[in-house]
């Protein structure tokens, strides 16, 4: 039970987009499978192309599929809006296209309430538009509306008061996210989670550049898709029997190295395992610059940081 709104709107009355509708798909195809074809988000597409008809997501389409996504049970429920954004002294607004002067389109804080409202146990909103930042940022009368509950996060392009910018025929910030999704923000265990696609967008903009803004409120990381590990499972729950101690070294010698003219080919197995985790970053040799020349020189090889963590989530029986 896992449900996706993908919102892309490029014709507008009043100045036209060119990407809002290609980032919409972008999303909902990287959202609807795991890497691997297994089904993740069933996705809907809301889209508004240059030339399509007019007027065909208004302020009351738009609130009643926003409500609709919101309104019954699922475990992750998640808002992707790629369009014009707009804000005023009231509130910030998802534009629709028949936004008018006084009248911008659905108001941020009313997606708050219905995130707030929500029977999803997880609510993910994703916005890129200009303004985006104001969601969860309301006036300052209003604090309010600006309080999430457990398992909300949102992922916006920018803050209150910046534009959002296309490149490419598309956003900038849906293009990142999408990278990230596809498995640049992936952990070893090939996990993407709304904290750490946020870390690989905000790491890819400059400071000279629209500054993306995370706010959140959870007490679990859910996957939000399932990329290629870099490493097997199995590797990472032998951890504890490698190394019974976080802090204690790993002995090596040539018998584990299988080019030496004395391996042991029961150890060149586990040296294969060590060179594996080496590779990830879980491990790392102790004055050597490789693992090969930390076996040829009997030298040591230890756990790095991450390394310990992982032992921790396999002595656990967590992986």
């Amino acid at each position: 039970m896992r449900r996706a709104l993908c919102v892309g709107i490029d014709e507008y009355s009043f100045g036209s987009l060119q990407g809002c509708v290609s980032d919409a798909e972008r999303v909902a195809r990287i959202l609807s499978t795991n890497y691997d074809g297994s089904p993740n988000f069933d996705c809907r597409i809301l889209a508004a192309p240059i030339g399509g008809p007019k007027n065909c997501i208004t302020r009351a389409v738009l609130r009643e599929s926003i409500d609709a996504l919101f309104k019954d049970k699922a475990d992750v429920a998640f808002l992707h809006f790629s369009g014009h954004g707009t804000v005023n002294n009231l509130d910030g607004y998802l534009v629709t296209q028949d936004a008018s002067k006084y009248d911008g389109g659905v108001a941020m804080g009313d997606i708050l309430k219905w995130a707030n409202n929500s029977k999803a146990e997880e609510v993910i909103i994703l916005l890129d538009c200009c303004f985006s930042g104001s969601l969860g940022n309301p006036p300052e009368f209003d604090n309010a509306k600006a309080l999430l509950r457990e398992g909300i996060s949102i992922l916006t392009a920018s803050r209150a008061d910046q534009p959002s910018v296309e490149v490419g025929g598309g956003g900038l910030f849906t293009s990142l996210v999408v990278d990230a999704l596809d498995g640049g923000a992936a952990d070893v265990l090939g996990s993407v989670t709304s904290p750490s696609v946020y870390a690989y967008v905000e790491a890819a903009l400059g400071s000279w550049d629209q500054r993306p803004l995370f706010k959140s409120h959870v007490s679990r990381l859910v996957a939000l898709r399932h990329c290629a590990a870099p490493i097997d499972r199995s590797i990472l729950r032998k951890l504890p029997a490698l190394f019974p101690l976080p802090a204690e070294d790993f002995a090596l010698d040539p018998s584990y190295e299988p080019t030496s003219h004395n391996a042991d080919p029961s150890k060149t197995a586990i040296f294969g395992d060590l060179q594996a985790l080496s590779r990830v970053h879980l491990v790392v040799p102790c004055n050597a610059p490789h693992m090969y020349e930390a076996a040829m020189h009997s030298s040591a090889c230890r756990l790095t940081p991450s390394g310990r963590y992982y032992w921790r989530l396999a002595i656990n029986k967590r992986i």
